[in-house]
């Protein structure tokens, strides 16, 4: 049976995975926006890849089944790369949660019974979910609750400051993945997040323009590397992720920041860069 490659959201770091991962596998590259899959779809194929586009809303839970089913006809899930997910300025607090958080979870959860020895999802989640500065309570709540719940968990968000909901969005992702590592171990398969920092995508360079401009500027001055990211650097974690290299590696979150999360934490500041 034909390995599988799924690659959902195909922005700058779903294209940099898809181009790792798909030679000589079957991929299905996967997204909401119509033209932008399009787009991917011949670009891919034009390096040989051989591709098949699926339209996803990852927010709606049938969708994701949908998206599911068809690739359980194609043959045997090998690796799951979902980055789909919005920034804190292109939706509200309540949208950016019900594509990053339950988006996520509806992925998790479509894709499961696919899993079998040695298959791998990648979760890309960020550094901001260490910003979260959620409760323990609160936490163990989060990961443990219904998908269908989650909103409600979190109480009211549309009064959050700037970029709050995201931040909880990807710790939910962190804890959710966490939770989930037994019940993909059962079927020999792994789970696992990745928190990139400040890579230089589209999405992240509208943010640098937007409100979150001038706290990614401070955080790439504390960074160890003083640089922003490549897809390519977060690809190539999840090439690493994804392989044998890795086997013993399920259940937990892997940053890919150039050490911003651990100059911050050790400056006691938040994701915003005041003082706590």
């Amino acid at each position: 049976m034909r390995e599988i490659v799924v690659v959902v959201g195909v922005g700058g770091m779903g294209m940099a995975c898809a181009r790792r991962l798909g030679p000589g596998r079957q991929l299905v590259i996967a997204d909401h926006d119509a033209t932008r899959l399009t787009d991917c779809t011949a670009e891919l194929q034009s390096n040989g890849l051989d591709v098949v586009p699926r339209a996803v809303d990852v927010s709606i839970r049938s969708s994701v089944d949908d998206l599911a089913g068809a690739v359980g006809a194609l043959g045997r899930l090998r690796t799951l790369v979902h980055t789909a997910g919005l920034s804190p300025t292109m939706a509200s607090p309540t949208r950016v949660l019900e594509v990053d958080m339950l988006g996520t979870d509806h992925v998790l959860s479509a894709f499961l019974p696919l899993a079998d020895d040695g298959t791998v999802a990648v979760c890309i989640a960020s550094m901001a979910g260490y910003m979260a500065g959620m409760s323990p309570e609160l936490e163990h709540a989060l990961a443990t609750a219904a998908t269908e719940d989650l909103l409600s968990t979190l109480g009211p968000v549309d009064h959050l400051d700037f970029g709050a909901s995201y931040c909880m969005a990807k710790r939910v992702n962190q804890l959710r993945v966490e939770h989930s590592a037994g019940v993909w171990g059962a079927r020999g398969a792994r789970v696992v997040t990745i928190s990139p920092g400040i890579i230089s995508t589209p999405m992240s360079l509208q943010e640098l323009k937007e409100g979150a401009g001038e706290a990614m500027r401070q955080q790439l001055e504390l960074s160890a590397l003083p640089r922003m990211g490549t897809a390519d650097d977060i690809a190539a974690a999840v090439e690493w992720l994804a392989g044998p290299a890795a086997s013993f590696v399920t259940g937990c979150d892997l940053r890919v920041d150039g050490g911003v999360t651990a100059a911050i934490h050790g400056l006691g500041l938040g994701l915003g860069m005041k003082p706590a």
